[in-house]
């Protein structure tokens, strides 16, 4: 019987693999095990779920959605290999259907006659459109493979529901410093595959400092940027002919500075720069300072700082700066932060820098937060107090003879749906949290407050009667109707299957 001849088609796994020596220094360092593996400790740590899982030899299809440089591609070889299953790789950028397909068939080959289990690894995932994407359901479905599929972007808009209902959808979350630091320092002393043997420069390699402290921070949690700018780093150091007293490759500050290509800011994530820049764009934002507010942002943005942080600054801003003054405030921060989540940096920044610019101009009121505490003071001084009795729901009509729900008006049977009662309870009936501000929106808040209150002040007249009926009654009696007719329907088919019981007895 002739052997089966596989799809044309890319290998998906090339036969030949550059030296070592030909390598990026990131594809060298890429972790051997999941002891190695730095980050995402919530699902490869020690209780992490995919580290129990395949503790326990079981891997399912599941896809890795996270930042780049943080492993995902790294992660999935090292679940393959935890499992003992073989590992095969495509990228959605360079293969098709037809990769596919020939890495499918010899998955097929595999499990028929060696009786192993197959890993397709997707990178990219996200990129394969509906027809590519569906290819792969029935072959996920029966288990021909395990799919790990690999995106950076949110797989719940671009990845079609059918296949991602076979899949886990596991987040990664951007390094931490201290991971970003273990791998750069893993880097610098590892003999065989770093920097620090016949594989780095001659002599070794020293690195200051302030040199690695900046490398870190500017890698902004990906660990593939932070080793591509050591290696740039070193290239540059070495021409310079900038080495210690024993010899040793000493990249400087400036080193890493022009390997980034990016200026070194006087920024520290961590540090007193990130909340003495954070600082200064909240007040500008509360200064109605646009140019500042966007400098602030700028320098943020360029230091390498987490962007979700800025998106929450500015929704918190659109509440306590702005407010009521501006309603649309709030919406426009939150649009930015959901801009943020759908479409990432650098794209991302156009709608961070709207949102700054717009609360940066807009009318200012702090009075939300200031009613907000004087509610807050008086329930932590006073605690829960009583809720009036006719505030009180009457779940059952007898609980009216104990005064619950008794002496309620509705706003809506009076001139203007509004009346006079008390809302408060008794013993701080007569405070007042909220006073309008004099600012954009915030003053016709007031002035339709003040109209009220006036009105209040005359005798409360009822209104007249309307056409039509008390929408409440209408919606009461049709779910009685209906719950009427479920139980007559359900006593009909009691009583039908009670007779064909009676008559397949006879029978």
């Amino acid at each position: 019987m002739p052997a089966r001849r596989a799809p044309a088609g890319a290998r998906p796994e090339p036969l030949f693999r550059p030296p070592p020596e030909r390598q990026p220094l990131a594809a060298r360092m890429r972790p051997r095990t999941l002891e190695e593996f730095a980050g995402q400790a919530h699902l490869v740590g020690e209780r992490g779920p995919l580290r129990r899982s395949v503790a326990r030899g079981h891997l399912a299809s599941l896809l890795l959605w996270g930042p780049p440089g943080t492993g995902k591609t790294s992660l999935a070889r090292l679940l393959a290999e935890a499992v003992g299953a073989d590992f095969r790789s495509v990228s959605a950028v360079m293969s098709g259907v037809a990769e596919v397909r020939a890495t499918i068939a010899e998955a097929q080959d595999r499990q028929a006659l060696e009786g192993r289990r197959s890993v397709l690894f997707i990178d990219e995932i996200h990129r394969f459109n509906k027809a590519q994407q569906d290819a792969l359901l029935p072959h996920v479905e029966d288990g021909t493979v395990t799919l790990i599929g690999a995106t950076t972007e949110n797989p719940y808009f671009e990845v079609n529901s059918a296949l991602l209902s076979r899949m886990r959808v596991w987040r990664l979350e951007p390094l931490t410093d201290d991971d970003v630091a273990t791998i750069v320092r893993r880097a610098l002393a590892d003999e065989e595959r770093g920097v620090a043997g016949f594989l780095g420069p001659k002599g070794g390699v020293r690195l200051d400092d302030d040199a690695f402290a900046h490398l870190v921070d500017i890698a902004g949690g990906d660990a593939r940027q932070a080793l591509n700018i050591l290696e740039g780093a070193l290239a540059i150091a070495e021409d310079d002919e900038t080495r210690d007293a024993d010899g040793r490759v000493s990249p400087t500050l400036a080193h890493v500075e022009a390997a980034a290509q990016q200026r070194v800011l006087a920024y520290d994530r961590a540090g007193d720069g990130h909340y003495d820049t954070v600082s200064a764009f909240i007040k500008s934002l509360r200064g109605n300072d646009p140019d500042a507010a966007l400098y602030w942002l700028a320098a943020m943005i360029a230091a390498g700082e987490d962007p979700k942080f800025i998106a929450r600054r500015l929704i918190i801003s659109a509440s306590e700066d702005v407010g009521n003054a501006d309603p649309r405030a709030l919406q426009v921060a939150v649009a930015a932060a959901q801009a943020l989540d759908n479409v990432g940096l650098p794209e991302a920044q156009y709608a961070l820098a709207q949102a700054t610019i717009f609360l940066a101009v807009a009318p200012k009121s702090d009075t939300v937060g200031r009613a907000y505490a004087g509610a807050m003071a008086d329930v932590l001084t006073r605690g829960a107090l009583p809720v009036p009795n006719h505030l009180r729901n009457a779940a059952d009509r007898r609980m009216k003879q104990h005064g619950i729900g008794i002496g309620y008006k509705n706003p809506h049977d009076f001139e203007g749906d509004d009346v006079a009662q008390q809302y408060l309870p008794d013993e701080i009936a007569t405070h007042h949290y909220f006073t309008a501000g004099d600012q954009g929106h915030e003053a016709q808040i007031g002035a339709r407050m003040a109209d009220r209150a006036a009105a209040r002040a005359e005798s409360a007249r009822r209104k007249k009667v309307r056409p039509g009926s008390d929408p409440m009654g209408v919606f009461g009696a049709a779910m009685k109707a209906a719950g009427e007719s479920r139980g007559k329907l359900a006593a009909e088919q009691k009583k039908d299957a009670g007779e064909n019981d009676a008559g397949a007895t006879r029978e």
